[in-house]
């Protein structure tokens, strides 16, 4: 039957049809009819049918699997038998996940989302992560977790109460699936062409791919229907049985055959190919002694055969590059425990073929991504790894494929002897090392190191541990540098980076790894097996690189593995298993040989500070850095420094201490005589190289790392060191700790130990706020006690990566100890005792006790005294420390009689009789014999007869300290070393070099002179000291005043100090170890002897005294400056900052004395003239003009909105104080006459212009050319000078515009009339012949002249600031009506901010918040200018409907167009900045109180209205009847009960009051009712106080809240006489300008008239809503994760995809995409966009991701900062280190606070252009 074209119903039948079969008798011949149809359906389709084939055999599969019956309900019966123990979800890269270190048992532990939140995890040590190759989720598995961290659903140990799964359930799948899976293969054996070049073409895998992906999914559905389906599954991919009979290509289908042959040629195509052949072709064709492999690693190698359907789609899916489908498909069927197993036998067998792939990919990257994904759920199981390694070699494979993986690149080294080197070692150039291609499979090394049983069969093998010290030696001496020493390298490598991190990964974290496990007494053997193997690999490379003894010059390499292996399993021997040092070490040669490298770091570091290596670039540098960085330093330096602290211990100290200072090339420093030659240093390195010995020197005594410190006293060492160096956040702390970096191994970074360290030694500083916006984090500070006894100026060098941490840490220290009162002057590094040695390296103290180091010492400290030159402070420091060092570790406490000096003192003549420091200090040297050059004036003297004396008593020699050469004392040893060793007859003596300085021709001639010293270093230092003091006999011994000294020498006095406190304290010490040295310490300084060269001293003296007296000349002369320079400035502060409002006290002498009137007078800050503005010649102030909706956010409840986490919450925006008013207007241009309802209300509570100034002014022809100066500026600015954007020049406030000031005097303020004698009547009447006059103009203004040209363009400028659409309103576009409306809105929206600054309402009083910095004046001049411009008709004018009563009221109604605006629904503010905008300026204030007068009358009305709509029609009347009968008293027009019940009277005329809402009110009691009118009128009296304020100078009262009514009206000059509280009415205030109830009837009549036609829409338009709450930003969760796990899954609205970067707005809570360009419109993307609807042009969003706050303003935006920290009171920006964050109320302040201010453009200083993209 044909198979394909059958529809759906067929298809269940003959799937029905065959299960029954199959079940019963015939299933034989059903089997066989199966198998055809599913050749048929499943062949691979030829030709372009491809898609729809596969679909069709799906949709085969589906219906013979569920035998017949609907997929969903298959898969639902299968899901039952599901014992889901495991999660085993499977996520891919980017995908957010979980891992928890308490509830971890294996590092790598990771956990889905969903699975973390319903375990318990609450203070837990756990992060957030973006996985970066993908992961599965552990939860379940005991392997890898604690059982205490599963979540709820995988904590049921089930097994039992699963029932047993129905034989025919499953019956079918078991028949259909090897068909489905092998038809898989069939595709991918098909679609793989062997490639001619190497590659297959992407474009062809991609394919293949795309078309397979269906069948992929397909499986990979059947993985998640559960445990029953994946036994299934399991069952056929590892069944031999089925894979033999299906693939094997042997049988009758062609089909079959062609495809088992490509396979075979694939196989071959991979250099793999079956065991026989390989036998048959025989090995040897292996090219001669090319491979370091034998026969049994080729097979590892070369052999591969596929015995199951498993392993033959490994092969395939590795050959594909591990396409994503596939890699999730394997990693689901991973919760099977069979398939686990098999998989991962599978994946070992693989493993060299994985090599060889990925080593050709070109997407290693990826590639390595979806390998580790893998492995690391197979490797990260000890069980598994163990068995694994057991059964199927997994070591031997894995090091097998290391090795021949870095077989590949290798080069000769070319350390030390380039022609005939056999070493060969990486290179660090090749694409495997610098795209650390080798990542996944060292990883996967690591992960099985860290399991015990593993790890223990690694350290026992012995054939594995000499193959994998091969592998480490080819890192051996990789990436050397070779000085330059001509010209500068031309093409700076930057290989080294590969270098490290092949080091770090490759070698070092294997080797802690090991280490890990050799922890106790037990596992001495491993230790020694590997110290075993590693000297051996050492010898072979020492023997490989021809190496004696001298290594090459001017050559280094960082990278010496082998040594560090060896220190630190020497270092681990010694601390953990208790083994004896010395029978693990080897003999003195081997010490020697293995000291040489790792000292040359030390003395090549030190060159590189010297700059020695700068012709190498930048590079060399880079390299010196890493080598001590953090990650870096425990696995480079501190094994290093520790192996050479090893064979200092164990070598003779003077040829060590000689080594040393000639591989710092400074031993022809090391002379007596004031001249020198140095064959191998220029004179400007000297000094650098000398302090670098020295500080190595002391660095290597002091250090204590690996030589018995605990774990703990360690951390705390790195910790204070850090925290010395500078402050530091929680999160750098752990960065810069150096950690293990495995992390297996113990200190995991945020355990226990470290928390309680970090609160010891640190004390805690909350993040605070700079009012400049750049917010601090949370830090950490040393205590006091710390830095009083634990700061350890060694550690900081030892741990500074660069040498400016050395000195912040010392200024610190010297901050601290200035504010304790401690030390004034400038300190000394303290000396600090250190941990005692363990016994093993004891030895390390004859380094100080040594001759040739005591010679040194005191060679040096002759030179200082002797101002020689090339000497520092830090030499002497480091002199001083070694001596002090060497007084605190002496031998056994010497006898006080002379010890004789035995025979063993041959060889330094008579410089000292022992080598004891303490009997050494006090020895005197008389003479000393030096080689000079001829020149030198040592040379004149005439040697007198030599003594050497040791103080009081004559010692044995006499001779003359001979001429003492460092080199060849260690060349004298070193032979003598190396004869005991080689004691064989053929003995050879190496050659020696020749000494040092008889190198001809090339210096002038040396001589030996005899030099008079007469000094011990006892003298030496008190001379010093008289030297630092700069007196004569400043020293003078403390115990002859104080015997206690000598008992309790540990008195703080001599902790912190200087030079001099250091010398005191040597000489303390020194006195204390001997009764003689006490008595010579006494004898020299009673013989108190001039300072040495007496000259000189002086002549220094005098310099540095000339010096300090001119430094304090300098320093006085600059004060004064300063002090001039900052009065000026405060005067012209002043002076420009008062342009705006003389003091009141001014204003009033101006009204006494009306005749003079004085003009304004303002500051160019850009020529700096002063003089009043013209009208040619205008000034103009410094403004910022920008669109703002923060009005339009406000809302009228007082609680405010949260940023929605859920689905249910959402925020609408109906009740925004912007769509309220949005909505008044539209009703009432439906109904009412276009021009009148644009003069009815004001806009701009969306995209209002916002006006603010810095206060300065500046010529406006000085701002033209100041801005052309900004153009032709070539340097890249902030804004953008093009849109007129550009900086103050005084203040650098931001701003974009220039508002002239109007020229003339100060008269308005004069005009200050307490009450004018006029009656009301004239004034009204006066006010309208003003406004009559309104066309005609000052003849001034209608000229045109530069100000009113100015004031234009200033004008087009606040238009332009916001959109059309926010300035557009009425129907008829371009209406006059709409300028008009929109100029005194922008008067509107600045005095509507200005009131919400102040906190929403008047009761501070005081001047304007903005004080000085207000622009309302000039603003108001500009905007009445314009205003005047657009005439009102005169029949039209509001004015007169407020003031008239109007004969003919149906005139209008004959009219055919709408009518006009009834007055009671025009909104009162915006009549008053109409009627004040058109009056002719300056205004006089007796007009303004009787605008105001009038306006509240109607504004009273207004509010008796609004509140009779609100009655119950009961109460109504009863207000109607009270207010009548109270009408005819003789107050009746100021009684708010008459006025009422007339206006009820009035409106009941009309259908106002019909049908009544049922919700009754509750019954009124008159004082409520008088609270109501007053809250209606409040928002109007603030408003026209702050006019007032702003016209007319004067301050604002303050008061409490509840008399801001009554202070605002008598402000305002609406209370006549000031009543007392008590019996205060609001109905006082009025002042009617004609009969009151006439005026009212006059005005109900319109509203009666108008719900004649419209009766629904007369109450909605009286109430209006007058309360608003202040604008505030959306409540933010305390908790991040809230935000976060809502929004990073949330799709977008308009592609309905996941964005990569989602954001939402915090000011209305709209989920928008960054960057996203799904959403992109007319080239804006949807945040840009968002920002221009949402706060037209201001944009305030959280980004998702990231955690932090970005602000968009116009075309520029910035990064804000966060507004949530973690426990640390850290910002964690990309949500990098993922720890829970907690929202920082604080921070949340201040950001709503700089949008309500509109200051972000001042006080965030970073913007950059978005160009629209954001």
């Amino acid at each position: 039957m044909a198979g394909a074209g059958a529809s759906g119903r067929d298809k269940r039948a003959t799937a029905a049809r065959l299960k029954t079969a199959l079940g019963g008798e015939s299933s034989g011949a059903a089997a066989g009819e199966l198998r055809a149809l599913l050749e048929g359906v499943l062949a691979p389709a030829a030709g372009p049918g491809g898609g729809k084939a596969a679909a069709e055999a799906l949709e085969w599969c589906r219906c013979l699997l569920s035998g017949g019956e609907p997929w969903d309900s298959f898969v639902q019966a299968v899901r039952a038998y599901d014992p889901a123990t495991l999660c085993g979800l499977v996520w891919t890269a980017n995908f957010v996940a979980y891992r928890c270190r308490t509830c971890g048992i294996s590092p790598c532990m990771s956990l889905c989302a969903e699975c973390f939140h319903q375990g318990e995890h609450a203070g837990h040590d756990y992060n957030m992560f973006r996985s970066q190759a993908g992961g599965a989720c552990d939860c379940g598995d005991s392997n890898v977790m604690r059982e205490a961290g599963f979540c709820k659903r995988h904590r049921i140990k089930s097994n039992s109460n699963v029932p047993c799964v129905p034989k025919d359930l499953l019956m079918m799948s078991e028949l259909v699936l090897p068909q489905f899976i092998f038809s898989l293969i069939q595709h991918l054996r098909e679609g793989y062409n062997e490639p001619a070049l190497d590659l297959p073409s992407e474009k062809d895998l991609h394919k293949i791919l795309q078309v397979l992906e269906p069948h992929v999914s397909f499986l990979e559905d059947l993985t998640k229907m559960g445990g029953a389906m994946r036994s299934v599954l399991t069952q056929v991919l590892t069944s031999q049985q089925f894979y033999k009979d299906l693939s094997s290509g042997v049988g009758e289908n062609a089909c079959a055959k062609k495809s088992h042959e490509k396979y075979l040629i694939a196989l071959k195509g991979s250099g793999l190919a079956f065991p026989e052949d390989k036998i048959a072709c025989g090995v040897q064709e292996e090219g001669a002694g090319t491979s370091t492999l034998a026969v049994q690693d080729q097979s590892i190698m070369d052999v591969l055969k596929h015995k199951c359907f498993l392993e033959e789609l490994l092969f395939w899916t590795i050959k594909y590059e591990f396409p994503q489908k596939m890699v999730t498909f394997l990693l689901n069927m991973l919760p099977d425990q069979d398939y686990k197993i098999a998989f991962t036998k599978t994946f070992v067998q693989h493993y060299a073929f994985i090599m060889k792939t990925l080593k050709k990919s070109h997407e290693s990257d990826t590639m390595s991504n979806r390998i580790v994904h893998i492995s690391v759920q197979l490797f990260s199981n000890e069980e598994l790894a163990r068995q694994v390694t057991e059964e199927c070699q997994l070591l031997d494979i894995m090091v097998t494929v290391l090795l021949y993986m870095m077989e590949s690149c290798l080069i000769k080294s070319e350390l030390q002897d380039e022609e005939n080197s056999l070493h060969v070692v990486v290179n660090c150039g090749e694409a495997l090392l610098k795209n650390n291609t080798y990542w996944p499979l060292v990883s996967d090394f690591i992960n099985i190191l860290s399991h015990q049983s593993v790890a223990k069969k690694f350290l026992e093998d012995h054939g594995l541990l000499v193959t994998w010290m091969n592998f480490v030696s080819f890192f051996q001496g990789m990436n050397l540098n070779k000085r330059e020493l001509n010209e500068h390298v031309e093409f700076e490598s930057q290989t080294y980076y590969a270098a490290f991190a092949a080091e770090l990964e490759a070698c070092a974290q294997p080797m802690w790894g090991l280490l890990s496990h050799c922890k106790v007494r037990e596992t001495q053997e491993y230790t020694r097996n590997v110290v075993r193997y590693c000297l051996e690999a050492l010898q072979d490379w020492f023997d490989a690189i021809n190496f004696v003894d001298e290594p090459a010059p001017n050559q280094v390499t960082f990278h010496l593995p082998l040594h560090r292996y060896f220190a630190m399993f020497l270092s681990k021997a010694v601390k953990c298993q208790e083994l004896d040092l010395d029978t693990i070490l080897p003999d003195q040669e081997m010490l020697m040989k293995l000291m040489i490298h790792p000292l040359q770091i030390q003395a090549s570091l030190s060159e590189i500070h010297s700059n020695m290596w700068v012709r190498n670039g930048l590079q060399i540098k880079g390299q010196a850095m890493t080598y001590v960085q953090s990650h870096f330093c425990n696995s480079m330096i501190d094994p290093d420094i520790y192996l050479l602290q090893v064979c200092a211990s164990r070598l003779d100290p003077d040829y060590f201490i000689s080594s040393v200072f000639e591989r710092f090339k400074v031993v022809d420093l090391l002379t007596m005589a004031s001249q020198h030659q140095n064959t191998v240093l220029d004179s400007e390195h000297e000094r650098s190289m000398l302090e670098g010995a020295l500080t190595f020197l002391v660095l290597l005594l002091s250090l204590r790392l690996h030589l018995g410190m605990t774990d703990d006293e360690i951390l705390r060492a790195e910790m204070v060191a850090q925290l010395c160096m500078n402050d530091r956040t929680h999160s750098s702390l752990l960065d810069l700790i150096p950690e293990n970096p495995n992390p297996k191994s113990g200190i995991i970074p945020g355990s226990l130990s470290f928390e309680s360290v970090l609160s010891a030694v640190a004390d805690f500083k909350a993040p605070v706020f700079e009012p400049g916006g750049s917010m601090q984090q949370g830090m950490y500070t040393p205590k006091a006690e710390v830095w009083d006894k634990e700061f350890d100026p060694v550690m900081v060098i030892l741990r500074t990566v660069y040498r400016r941490d050395v000195q912040s840490a010392m200024d610190r220290y010297t901050a601290f100890l200035k504010q304790s009162g401690k030390f004034p002057g400038n300190p000394w590094p303290p000396y600090k005792k250190r941990t005692p040695l363990h016994p093993s390296y004891k030895g390390l103290i004859k380094l100080l006790h040594c001759k040739t180091l005591h010679i040194v010492l005191f060679t040096l400290l002759y030179k200082i005294l002797m101002d020689h030159q090339n000497l520092s402070e830090h030499v002497l420091c480091m002199v001083l420390y070694l001596i002090e060092l060497g007084l605190e570790n002496s031998p056994e406490q010497e006898s006080d009689e002379e010890e004789s000096a035995g025979g063993q003192e041959r060889c330094h003549d008579s410089w000292f009789p022992g080598s004891n420091l303490v009997s050494n200090m006090r020895h005197f040297i008389n003479y000393v014999r030096v080689r000079v050059p001829e020149t030198a004036p040592e040379v004149k003297r005439e040697p007198p007869a030599s003594t050497s004396s040791d103080g009081l008593a004559a010692s044995q020699n006499s001779g003359t300290a001979q001429v003492f050469s460092l080199v060849a004392e260690r060349r004298k040893k070193f032979q003598e070393i190396i004869n005991r060793n080689t004691s064989e007859a053929n003995q050879v003596v190496r050659p020696k070099t020749s000494m040092k300085w008889s190198a001809p021709g090339a210096t002038p001639q040396l001589t030996t002179a005899i030099l008079e010293v007469k000094e011990s270093i006892l003298s030496l230092l008190i001379k010093l000291h008289h030297k630092l003091s700069g007196k004569q006999n400043s020293y003078y011994p403390p115990w002859l005043d104080d015997v206690d000294v000598l008992i309790h020498p540990e008195s703080s006095r001599y902790c912190h100090g200087d030079g001099m406190t250091a010398v005191e304290r040597i000489l303390l010490k020194a006195a204390l170890q001997s009764r003689l040295n006490k008595r010579i310490i006494e004898e020299i300084c009673r013989k108190v002897t001039p300072p040495v060269p007496p000259k000189k001293i002086s002549s220094a003296e005098k310099k540095a005294l000339d010096k300090e007296e001119r430094r304090q000349k300098a320093r006085e002369r600059q004060q004064k400056l300063l002090a001039e320079f900052a009065s000026r400035q405060k005067s012209f502060m002043e002076t420009a900052m008062d342009v705006e409002s003389p003091d009141a006290d001014i204003a009033m002498e101006v009204a006494t004395s009306e005749q003079h009137v004085s003009e304004a007078i303002y500051d160019c800050v850009i020529c700096g003239q002063s003089g009043p503005s013209t009208e040619d010649r205008p000034t103009g102030l410094v403004v910022l003009l920008q669109a703002s909706s923060v009005l339009g956010q406000c809302r009228s409840s007082t609680e405010p909105k949260k940023l929605p986490t859920t689905e249910e919450e959402q925020i609408y925006s109906w009740d925004t104080c912007a769509t309220l008013h949005d909505a008044r207007l539209s009703t009432l241009q439906r109904y009412f006459k276009d021009s009148s309802c644009l003069q009815a209300v004001s806009i701009g509570w969306e995209g209002g212009v916002y006006v603010q100034t810095c206060g300065h002014t500046l010529h406006i022809d000085c701002h033209k050319s100041y801005m052309e100066s900004l153009r032709n500026d070539q340097v890249l600015q902030g804004f953008s000078v093009d849109k007129g954007e550009f900086t103050c020049p005084l203040c650098r406030q931001f701003a974009n515009s220039v508002l002239p000031c109007y020229p003339g005097n100060n008269t308005e303020r004069s005009l200050w009339q307490s009450h004018s004698n006029k009656c009301m009547q004239d004034l009204v009447q006066e006010v309208e012949d003003l406004q009559e006059q309104l066309g005609t103009f000052p003849v001034s203004i209608s000229s045109e002249t530069n100000l009113s040209k100015e004031m234009e363009s200033v004008m087009k400028d606040i238009k332009s600031t916001t959109q059309k659409k926010y300035t557009d309103y009425s129907k008829s576009p371009g209406s006059p009506d709409n300028d008009f409306l929109f100029m005194y809105s922008v008067a509107r929206t600045n005095l509507e901010l200005e009131l919400v600054h102040r906190g929403g309402n008047l009761c501070s009083g005081g001047a304007s918040t903005a004080g000085k910095r207000s622009c309302l004046n000039q603003l108001f001049h500009v905007l009445a200018m314009h205003m005047r411009l657009y005439s009102i008709d005169s029949a039209y004018n509001p004015w007169r409907k407020l003031t008239q009563l109007m004969q003919d009221k149906n005139s209008e109604l004959v009219s055919e167009e709408l009518p006009e605006v009834p007055v009671l629904y025009r909104d009162v503010s915006s009549l008053l900045l109409i009627q004040i905008l058109t009056m002719p300026q300056p205004l006089h204030k007796e007009h303004f109180t009787c605008i105001i007068k009038v306006l509240f009358t109607l504004l009273y009305t207004q509010a008796l209205a609004a509140f009779s709509v609100k009655c119950s029609a009961e109460e109504r009347m009863a207000w109607k009847e009270s207010g009548a009968l109270k009408k005819s008293t003789s107050s009746g027009e100021k009684s708010w009960e008459v006025l009422l019940g007339h206006v009820i009277s009035e409106l009941s005329k009309g259908k106002i009051y019909e049908e009544q809402e049922t919700e009754e009110l509750t019954v009124v009691n008159p004082d409520s009712v008088e609270c109501d009118l007053q809250q209606f009128c409040l928002p109007f009296l603030r408003i026209t106080s702050l006019l007032q304020h702003h016209l007319f100078g004067g301050d604002l009262p303050s008061c409490q809240e509840d008399e801001e009514f009554t202070v605002l009206a008598s402000c305002l000059g609406l209370l006549p006489s000031f009543q007392s509280a008590h019996q205060f009415t609001s109905a006082s205030c009025l002042d009617w300008p004609v009969p009151a109830f006439d005026m009212i009837s006059q005005w109900c009549s319109e509203l009666v008239s108008f719900s004649d036609t419209h009766p629904d829409q007369v109450k909605m338009l009286l109430m209006q809503e007058p309360k608003w709450d202040l604008p505030r930003l959306l409540q933010l969760p305390e908790n991040y994760n809230t935000i976060f796990q809502y929004y990073h899954r949330k799709t977008c609205t308009v592609c309905t995809k996941v964005p990569k970067d989602p954001a939402v707005c915090l000011v209305c809570g709209t989920f928008v995409c960054l960057k996203g360009l799904c959403c992109k419109q007319q080239s804006y993307c949807e945040c840009v966009l968002h920002s221009q609807n949402c706060g037209a042009g201001t944009g305030i969003f959280l980004l998702i991701n990231a955690s932090v706050i970005i602000i968009i303003r116009g075309h520029r935006f910035c990064l804000w900062g966060s507004v949530y920290l973690d426990a640390h009171g850290e910002e964690d920006r990309d949500l990098r280190r993922g720890k829970p964050l907690y929202i920082c109320k604080e921070r949340y302040k201040v950001l709503e606070q700089q949008w309500v201010s509109h200051t972000f453009d001042h006080i965030n200083k970073r913007w950059g252009p978005h160009y629209n993209g954001l």
